[in-house]
C-alpha cells in the first residue's frame, strides 16, 4: 500500500467520524456557510440559487453531483489544487471540513446522499 494511502484513509475516516455527529447540528451548517462565504463566493455560488461570478467554477449546491462527499471530505483535508483554472489552494481544518460538507448537504439539490 502507498504510504500516501494510510494518511488520505485516515484523515477520511477522522473527517467521517465528525460528520456523524455535526451534519445535525445547526451550527455546523452555519458555520459552514460563513466559511464558503468567505473563502468561495468571489467564484462560485455558494447558496440556494443563483449562477456562479466565474462561470467554470460550479455551485456548490451542485457539487455532489460532480465530486461524492468523501472525496470532497479529503480534497478539504489535503488541499483543493484543481478546480476552476484561477483557483487558490485551500486547506481546511476538521471542524472547518465537517461544517463547509453539512453546508453543501444542506444546499444540495437534488440533496446529498451520504
Amino acid at each position: 500500500m502507498p504510504a500516501r494511502t494510510l494518511p488520505v484513509g485516515l484523515a477520511a475516516a477522522i473527517v467521517f467520524s465528525i460528520l456523524s455527529s455535526a451534519v445535525a447540528a445547526d451550527g455546523s451548517v452555519v458555520a459552514g456557510e460563513r466559511l464558503v462565504v468567505e473563502k468561495c463566493a468571489l467564484c462560485h455560488a455558494v447558496g440556494r440559487a443563483g449562477s456562479s461570478p466565474k462561470p467554470d467554477a460550479p455551485p456548490f449546491r451542485s457539487l455532489h453531483l460532480k465530486y461524492p462527499l468523501d472525496h470532497l471530505a479529503e480534497a478539504l483535508a489535503e488541499g483543493i489544487t484543481t478546480g476552476h483554472p484561477d483557483m487558490p489552494e485551500f486547506v481546511f481544518a476538521t471542524d472547518e471540513i465537517a461544517a463547509i460538507l453539512a453546508y453543501i448537504e444542506d444546499i444540495s439539490d437534488p440533496p446529498a446522499a451520504r
